[in-house]
């Protein structure tokens, strides 16, 4: 086998000894480090056979994982991020936004449908981490708050996909306000009994962790995520500390009752039928 394992080899700046294996059949796991043959990958739902790491996914692949088939129908992706601070670093910030539309093909992170899960209705949610780091600017914020109160309206239970970097700087405060606005449209789904599951990806972080993704009456992580506020480094810089052995994944969460439940993506569909199930969503898929 060692013919498909040359190495590329490269010195960061950091002096790390890093190995870069050439696109085409086989990839290296971010996870054992195995080189692996990517179709066996892409049949396991893009799951390391070896590991079980779980590799990132798409918004399409998500949905044709997780919903019955051809019932998710998308709404809301008309709305785009306005530069209102006319904000620039090393580059405007409207700049940014075109170049990450064009990467993904869609105006934002968030991209929201109603759907059908095991033969059950439910309002869906999916941030797309490839768009600008799934950061939440104001288009998440209203989005979010939309499929809440459509959620609600159509007494259908929530269901939001996180992977997220934290709030979106270029837009200031007005980033910061959506965690407000996203935590009251969930209060208001809480007192009227409509079910909100938060289903929390690899990598879940800031504003995001800090407001509607742990907010969930059944909070659920994918196997190994990384999910907190801010990252280890800077929390070890800021308390002059070493902090646990995996410290911020999923199965430390789940031990610290941050997480209700840790589930594979392939048994992920299953277990939100059931969750559904269980609250009692009495409408019929078939009418939306």
């Amino acid at each position: 086998m060692s013919w498909f394992r040359q190495k590329l080899r490269k010195i960061t700046a950091s002096g790390e000894d890093r190995t870069e294996i050439p696109e085409g059949f086989w990839l290296k796991c971010n996870g054992c480090k195995e080189i692996i043959y990517r179709k066996e990958v892409d049949a396991n739902s893009k799951i390391c056979p070896k590991c079980n790491y779980h590799f990132p996914i798409s918004v399409d692949e998500r949905v044709g994982l997780i919903c019955d088939p051809h019932t998710f129908k998308a709404w809301g992706g008309e709305l785009k991020s306005k530069d209102p601070l006319v904000f620039k670093d090393s580059v405007r910030y409207r700049d940014r936004v075109k170049k990450a539309q064009k990467k993904t093909g869609r105006n934002d992170v968030m991209v929201c449908g109603d759907a059908a899960i095991c033969g059950r209705p439910v309002v869906l949610g999916i941030m797309d981490f490839e768009f600008m780091g799934g950061s939440m600017g104001s288009v998440v914020g209203e989005l979010v708050t939309r499929a809440a109160e459509r959620a609600l309206k159509k007494r259908v239970p929530l269901i939001l996909f996180s992977a997220s970097g934290g709030a979106r700087m270029q837009e200031g405060i007005l980033s910061l306000m959506q965690m407000a606005k996203t935590s009251v449209a969930i209060a208001r789904l809480r007192e009227n009994g409509v079910p909100y599951i938060s289903v929390l990806t690899d990598p879940t972080f800031g504003g995001v962790a800090a407001s509607f993704s742990m907010l969930g009456d059944v909070n659920i992580a994918e196997p190994g995520a990384l999910i907190g506020f801010a990252g280890p480094r800077v929390i070890e810089q800021t308390i002059k500390q070493s902090l646990p052995e995996g410290f911020q994944r999923s199965e430390f969460l789940l031990e610290h009752g941050m997480v209700d439940m840790i589930v594979d993506r392939k048994t992920l569909r299953d277990t939100l039928g059931r969750l559904v199930a269980f609250f009692g969503s009495t409408a019929v898929a078939a009418g939306h």
